[in-house]
């Protein structure tokens, strides 16, 4: 039998490349083990079929950001257990082919509470990390809130203008009633509570939160529990 040699070692024999180009060529996922994706280069393999993608680059895969639909009731530590093939929107028009290093090293921005459901970013670009933490607060978010209670009389100018939250006066909103229940904010700078908050202030209480849209990014038609990759062209 055939001693047992780690996967890089033999694309680079096989191909007649350096070791570094292998590894590129097997983390990018373009080397197949007997028909299989293999992506870590320190598999070890004997006899099986190395075989290398028609398309296979050297080059850097992008880094991976993440769209979630999260359900109400999603914890932090929750959300990268959605990131499976099965939860994949159907209708993810990014054209990025999932790698295993995009599931690695991400990064949790602009939070929702946990009881709220809706958009969320999981990111390990650093671009997308610097803007959302940089820009974020002037970022335009939407929500749609359900709620119980009889408003005060004067529940829509409060909520537009003149609350003071964590000892911080909340900037300008456009608040609007989609449905006796359900109220849509269009609001920047959220902090965790925020909304629930604000809405206990003028006799109200937010019984759901739903987040639609950061900035330009929105959920579009994805359904809860799904993800999406953030597409190249796409910004916030």
């Amino acid at each position: 039998m055939t001693t047992p040699i780690r996967l890089d070692k033999r694309v680079a024999a096989q191909l007649q490349c350096s070791r570094s180009q292998a590894q590129q060529y097997i983390e990018g996922g373009w080397i197949s083990v007997d028909g299989v994706v293999v992506e870590t280069p320190q598999t070890m393999v004997t006899e099986e079929i190395i075989t290398l993608a028609a398309e296979g680059s050297t080059e850097a895969a992008e880094a991976a950001t993440f769209l979630i639909n999260k359900p109400a009731g999603c914890s932090a530590e929750q959300l990268v257990a959605l990131l499976s093939d099965d939860n994949r929107f159907a209708d993810d028009a990014s054209g990025i082919r999932p790698l295993r290093r995009h599931f690695q090293r991400l990064d949790y921005l602009m939070p929702l509470d946990d009881a709220a459901s809706g958009l969320v970013v999981l990111t390990q670009d650093w671009r997308v990390r610097r803007h959302l933490l940089e820009s974020g607060s002037s970022l335009e978010q939407e929500f749609v809130v359900e709620v119980s209670g009889e408003p005060s009389p004067w529940a829509m100018p409060k909520l537009t203008h003149g609350l003071v939250y964590e000892g911080r006066g909340l900037p300008q909103a456009k608040i609007s009633w989609q449905s006796e229940q359900r109220l849509r904010f269009a609001i920047k700078d959220v902090r965790l509570g925020q909304i629930s908050f604000m809405c206990s202030q003028v006799g109200l209480k937010a019984e759901q939160i739903r987040r639609l849209r950061i900035g330009r990014v929105g959920l579009s038609k994805m359904p809860e529990g799904q993800w999406r990759y953030l597409a190249t062209d796409q910004k916030f």
